[in-house]
């Protein structure tokens, strides 16, 4: 099945949106959001889409701010102008009730929306999200870790970094084998498309600005972790149980702390979970945007 892209209209600017249709809407549409660095719509969402299209949901996935194909946009590139750059795409949208799902960035964004805006949303999963973790890492030197990161960050030295990074195909393979655990996921063509990403889009210039306003000298400047009893939507939490970057044990502590929350552990995944064991997150999805009927 392929996607439609569009482009929406938003206070802040603009953004493009890609769309899959099913051959009938009997389920409440869904709203996908990608994670940071060299991530788009396309990229994390291009399996997950048409399988839920096929169930029978109209299903949004829009590039982020100066992401993909959206253009950066006029304001400060904060985690509170994302979250509000989530409702902005919901009324562009016409979406009454839905379901979000989010990985990464994508899902700290959709724990804001929730807090937000949750009128209308009708479930919502989280894939390896942010917004659970004090710092950056665990452990007896998180502490040193976070710092060195803040500073790397502050001088400039962490972006030249990256960038050059994704420049460079072996160090983009062994970094995918972090992200995607799995050597029959990650394949030559992924590789090919974040290089791709990387080097021709602003996305590892524009995640490096949101790390500049969320990495503090000694935390993070959003943690979702005292606001979760707040939602009452019901949330699955999707984590690979080899997740370097959120460790499962956030994943199990936030299930616990939501009042409808529930958790999937996908086995040997990564961060990257849904590229990873797609035949895990894929049903996992669709069962928990399953309930009733569009509106």
């Amino acid at each position: 099945m392929s996607a439609h892209r569009r482009t929406v209209i938003l206070p802040g600017g603009e953004a493009s949106v890609l769309e899959w249709r099913p051959a009938a809407e009997t389920r409440v549409p869904v709203l996908l959001l990608h994670g940071g660095g060299a991530d788009s719509a396309a990229l994390s969402w291009g399996e997950v889409g048409p399988a839920l299209a096929a169930a029978g949901h109209r299903v949004f996935a829009p590039d982020h701010p100066g992401f993909g194909r959206s253009p950066r946009a006029t304001h400060p590139l904060t985690q509170e102008c994302l979250v509000a750059g989530v409702g902005d795409v919901v009324e562009a949208l016409g979406l009454r009730e839905y379901a979000i799902a989010g990985l990464s960035l994508g899902a700290g964004m959709t724990l804001g929306h929730l807090l937000d805006r949750p009128e209308g949303v009708r479930s919502a999963a989280l894939l390896g999200s942010y917004g659970l973790m004090p710092r950056l890492t665990d452990g007896p030197f998180s502490a040193v870790a976070h710092l060195s990161t803040f500073l790397l960050l502050r001088s400039g030295l962490l972006g030249a970094m990256t960038r050059a990074y994704g420049r460079d195909r072996r160090a983009m393979e062994r970094g995918l084998r972090d992200l995607v655990r799995s050597p029959a996921a990650r394949t030559p063509a992924l590789v090919d498309a974040v290089l791709d990403e990387a080097t021709t889009g602003q996305g590892l210039r524009t995640f490096g600005e949101w790390q500049r306003d969320q990495v503090r000298p000694m935390r993070l400047r959003t943690d979702y972790r005292d606001r979760l009893a707040e939602i009452r939507t019901p949330v699955l939490l999707v984590h690979g149980d080899r997740d370097s970057g959120v460790p499962l044990r956030r994943a199990q502590d936030a299930a616990a702390a939501l009042p409808c929350g529930t958790l999937v552990v996908v086995p040997g995944a990564g961060h990257w979970v849904q590229r990873d064991r797609p035949d895990v997150v894929i049903p996992a999805l669709r069962d928990a945007f399953a309930g009733g009927s569009d509106a």
